[in-house]
């Protein structure tokens, strides 16, 4: 079970966002490499990358920082946001990306993804964001008709790596992961699904121990980490099944 933590990219910072909301930015660090460095010195073996300005854009924005970012962090990076061609993912792949994270164009070209999964086996991911059951595109502004099943189930048996699935509504707002809707698409598809969106505390850490989500890979940690509302050492070891202090609610 992997705890990832996020860096997410707006104008070159570290920043988090409330509901996707671009206007709602906190700024957390003006240096990510330093954030992806201190996330790897903390004792995570893996950091999320989001590209914000290149998911409302259509292109990779802040390449710059996630350039500086793979050099900082000896970590396997996943990065979204704004990548939308085979020549884009070849291209981050080539700088060291350990995987790309497609999201809009999952649902604009179903068939560009299975290309890329056969082209770059075990290094493509899709991002699915949910707002009210349906899926939602560039950079969370579009609603789509689609529903966040049907879509992952497009990709089965084409090599996914794993679905990243964001409840939208809790993004960024501290209310706790959506468990069920969570746990319902990692049951209707074969595809390893990570957790995303609202990881508040302690509890939703000690919540992906238990057996029904033991079939996740993981859970994407953002604001939680940087307000200090989880202990990295202690949320490590309760997924390490190591001794930890009593979990907080």
């Amino acid at each position: 079970m992997i705890l990832f933590p996020a860096i997410d990219l707006k104008d070159g910072q570290c920043v988090r966002l409330k509901h996707g909301d671009m206007a709602t930015a906190t700024i957390y660090n003006d240096d990510p490499a330093a954030q992806a460095k201190a996330f790897e010195e903390q004792g995570f073996e893996w950091l999320h990358v989001v590209d914000l300005n290149g998911a409302f854009q259509g292109q990779s924005v802040n390449s710059a920082a996630v350039g500086a970012i793979l050099k900082a962090t000896k970590n396997p990076v996943q990065l979204g946001g704004g990548i939308r061609t085979l020549e884009q993912i070849e291209d981050w792949l080539d700088r060291g990306l350990a995987r790309v994270i497609l999201g809009t164009v999952a649902v604009r070209d179903p068939d560009l993804v299975r290309q890329a999964c056969k082209a770059f086996p075990g290094k493509v991911a899709v991002g699915i964001d949910a707002k009210g059951g349906k899926v939602a595109v560039e950079g969370w502004a579009e609603a789509s008709s689609l529903g966040v099943i049907e879509l992952a189930r497009k990709f089965e048996g084409a090599g996914v790596a794993a679905i990243i699935y964001t409840d939208i509504d809790r993004d960024g707002v501290l209310t706790g992961i959506n468990w069920d809707a969570t746990i319902d698409l990692a049951d209707a598809v074969s595809i390893p699904v990570i957790a995303s969106g609202g990881l508040a505390s302690i509890a939703d850490i000690v919540r992906m121990t238990m057996p029904d989500a033991q079939k996740l890979e993981g859970a994407i940690s953002g604001r939680a980490l940087y307000d200090g509302r989880i202990d990295p050492a202690e949320a490590l070891a309760i997924l390490q099944g190591r001794p930890a202090k009593e979990a907080r609610s």
